[in-house]
């Protein structure tokens, strides 16, 4: 029987040692999961008459290869795709074969259609997303190679800024003692001026806007103090340093728009204004006409020295891909060379019931089983699933040194083992020698 015996711990130690290369060989694979051997015993009742205090172990047999799910270390990489889950979850794998397989690996690149793949070139999933509405279907997560078109300027161009109370009235040197009048003297829309002399108004700016076709233009502002009422200004527009042409209405667009100021140097005036830019006009009729309402209500008129702080506006140029990134709960953004980003899509993940029920299919994936339980699929940072680092990997979680110890250990087992059939041997030997 001890013949048995130690074949059954050679077996043992053998499948051990197995299990313990396979672990040494993969610690620098990313996203792999260490494995340990699960040993049991091995008992006949029959050899003891089923005498419990007579029975005599029959040897040792491997009952499971267990592997380890814990959490391996994150290394930077210089792929913004590079994926590494910090916690619970697997990344959905869309196989070749129309299954779906799950990783630890999030090594990902683009492929030539534009969707996001691993080394094998199968597709990572997720949900899509749409005028920011998330789909609830995963699928394959792709990055259209188009650019996004321009955005006219619409709705509301905000302007925040302050305008000097202690600055000076500017009077009209034809007549100094209207106060009604200034030195300013608005553009000519007949006449092309792009400039006006700066001793004639207290403060001037401008704000970028842009057409239809994305091109960029200038509404210009010029802000002369009033003479009255107290805390007034009057405030001047230009277009590109052309004076804006009558609106449809037939009203006058170059102004002056007054605004008042109360004590407390808080803005309160009117509405903000109106603004039309006839494409026909200005913009030789290239683009469709501009229209947009200039808000000044954001100014204050403190003691301190006219500034703009804020220019708010939507308009935008064309812009072409640039770039893509991955935030902590799996959206990937689309970066754009006119300053914008776009979310595509968010990776999706998934969790299990028990993780080791998992199959091992090699390549860094696994497929769910009987034992594992169905794929729970969901978005990062929700529920138990972990976040999402990006430009980083999962390295291996193996522990070298301990591995080492094992091997060694199992080296001395194998031995012993080898040494029990040995002395058998001996024994029987003896025996037959006894004639």
């Amino acid at each position: 029987m001890a013949f048995q015996q130690g074949l059954s711990g050679l077996g043992a130690s053998s499948r051990a040692l197995d299990v313990i290369s396979s672990n040494v060989a993969n610690s620098s694979t990313v996203g792999f999961k260490a494995s340990s051997t699960v040993f049991a015993d091995t008992f006949a009742s029959a050899m003891g008459g089923g005498v419990s205090n007579l029975q005599v172990g029959m040897g040792g047999n491997t009952l499971a290869v267990r592997q380890s799910f814990t959490q391996g270390a994150t290394t930077s990489t210089n792929n913004p795709l590079d994926m590494a889950i910090g916690g619970n979850g697997f990344f959905v794998i869309d196989r070749a074969n129309g299954t779906q397989a799950y990783s630890r690996n999030g090594q990902f690149d683009l492929n030539k259609d534009g969707f996001i793949v691993n080394s094998l070139g199968e597709k990572l999933q997720g949900y899509k997303i749409e005028n920011n509405i998330t789909a609830g279907v995963i699928s394959g997560i792709s990055v259209p190679p188009d650019g996004i078109g321009a955005t006219a300027t619409s709705g509301v161009v905000s302007i925040r800024g302050n305008l000097d109370s202690d600055a000076l009235y500017i009077p009209d040197p034809a007549d100094p003692t209207d106060l009604t009048l200034s030195a300013f003297v608005p553009d000519d829309p007949a006449v092309a001026d792009s400039s006006h002399d700066p001793a004639t108004y207290n403060y001037s700016t401008s704000a970028t806007v842009y057409d239809s076709l994305g091109v960029q233009h200038s509404l210009s502002m010029y802000f002369v103090k009033s003479g009255t009422p107290a805390n007034a200004w009057n405030v001047y527009y230009e277009f590109d340093g052309n004076a804006l042409p009558p609106d449809a209405a037939g009203n006058a667009q170059n102004g002056p728009y007054q605004i008042i100021f109360n004590t407390s140097g808080v803005y309160d005036s009117p509405l903000p204004v109106a603004v039309e830019v006839d494409g026909a006009t200005i913009l030789e009729g290239k683009a469709a006409t501009m229209t947009f309402n200039l808000d000044l209500s954001d100014f204050t008129q403190n003691s301190s020295s006219s500034a703009i702080y804020e220019i708010t506006q939507n308009g935008l140029p064309p812009g072409e891909l640039n770039g893509i990134s991955v935030n902590s709960t799996g959206i990937v953004l689309a970066q754009y060379t006119n300053g914008t980003t776009q979310n595509l899509a968010q990776v999706a993940l998934a969790t299990f019931s028990s993780p080791n029920g998992l199959t091992s299919l090699g390549d860094n994936l696994w497929s769910a089983s009987i034992d594992s339980g169905e794929a729970i699929i969901a978005a990062p940072g929700t529920g138990v699933n972990g976040t999402i680092g990006s430009g980083r990997v999962e390295e291996s979680n193996v522990d070298m040194s301990a591995e080492l110890v094992n091997m060694i250990i199992q080296q001395r087992n194998y031995q012993a083992n080898a040494q029990s059939i040995k002395t058998q041997d001996q024994i029987l030997q003896t025996l037959i020698n006894l004639r």
